[in-house]
């Protein structure tokens, strides 16, 4: 899951003003998309009589913290569900949008409400999600998450921490050997949430320092966050920069966190389809070097290269159910950006 996904480096300056603010990314959602990220954190707020796309602070967006309006972005997540009709994609918001029914009329008029999966279908007590088969055949295929609790009563959209748990972001998220929950989650290891999303993110974010941060030290953090989460495997994984790391990166490190619990194997390729669960093939793991976009420019992702181990334990306390398998299945990568 991609943290602050629109907030892309090479994004267009508005007319005449400079932006000032942090990135998070460095490629379009669409880019994020094809390049296999199924989860997007975006900040949604009021500005210019429309819902815009803004990095800011206070709960108010500027010009010069401005990306662009949210419906351009939700255009491009609708024409990848349109031309990818099994794929399924997670959007958390975070909300500062206080008109009324402003984020169910958004969705809509972006043609995204025929992929909603609604709220009375989701479980409320940490009982299991449906299944990957059955959310493509119903075309339930976009998760939607709030922050603003009442607008799950007032527009339908889920309020967040009442189906996932989550770990605290920015610095102490990233703090070795700690995973403390964020104080509008409950505990990591409650059992009445479902979800259980994993912020590994500084609260200042520099590119060159994430080709360090996405290698060893983001594995190792995933088994201090399983334990703290009561051996339960993190569903959501959300990073600055997702394209870079000095060895391994995001996509081979979910692999691994995947392995083991779809298929009790160390690694998501070792899998074998229609056999027992343990029975795993021998492979050799491919890293995958994410591909820019036309519109980055002349930045680079940076490549991934080396291995990332987790150590046996790890593997071993991972458990097949449904809501794990319905998780890990539909999101090949979720990178959120708060």
């Amino acid at each position: 899951m991609t943290h602050n996904a629109f907030s892309n480096a090479n994004a267009p300056l508005l007319p005449g003003v400079e932006r000032i603010t942090f990135y998070n990314q460095e490629d379009t959602i669409t880019n994020q998309l094809q390049n296999g990220v199924r989860g997007l954190m975006l900040d949604m707020y009021d500005f210019n009589n429309d819902i815009w796309l803004c990095h800011s602070l206070r709960g108010q967006c500027f010009n010069f913290t401005a990306f662009q309006p949210a419906i351009n972005i939700l255009r491009e997540v609708e024409a990848f569900l349109s031309q990818n009709p099994t794929e399924i994609v997670t959007i958390i918001i975070e909300d500062y949008v206080h008109r009324p029914k402003g984020l169910s009329t958004l969705f809509a008029n972006a043609g995204l409400d025929k992929y909603w999966f609604p709220v009375s279908k989701m479980p409320r007590k940490g009982e299991d999600w449906p299944t990957v088969t059955d959310m493509v055949q119903e075309n339930h295929r976009l998760l939607v998450f709030t922050s603003v609790a009442a607008k799950e009563d007032e527009e339908g959209v889920a309020y967040q921490w009442r189906y996932m748990v989550e770990n605290e972001s920015g610095d102490p998220g990233v703090k070795r050997g700690s995973c403390p929950n964020r104080k509008e989650s409950q505990p990591l290891n409650s059992k009445s949430s479902s979800l259980f999303l994993m912020n590994y993110f500084p609260t200042y974010p520099v590119e060159k320092d994430a080709c360090k941060e996405h290698s060893a030290p983001l594995a190792e953090m995933v088994g201090t966050c399983l334990k703290s989460g009561g051996n339960r495997m993190p569903n959501f994984l959300a990073v600055n920069f997702y394209m870079r790391s000095d060895g391994g990166g995001v996509f081979e490190i979910l692999d691994r966190m995947n392995g083991p619990v779809l298929c009790g194997c160390e690694t998501l390729s070792a899998c074998q389809p229609g056999a027992a669960y343990g029975s795993c093939k021998n492979v050799t793991v491919q890293t995958r070097t994410p591909s820019m976009d036309s519109t980055a420019g002349s930045n680079s992702g940076g490549s991934y290269s080396g291995s990332v181990q987790f150590s046996r334990s790890l593997a071993s306390v991972a458990q097949l159910n449904n809501i794990v398998v319905f998780c890990f299945s539909l999101l090949p990568l979720l990178i959120f950006l708060l």
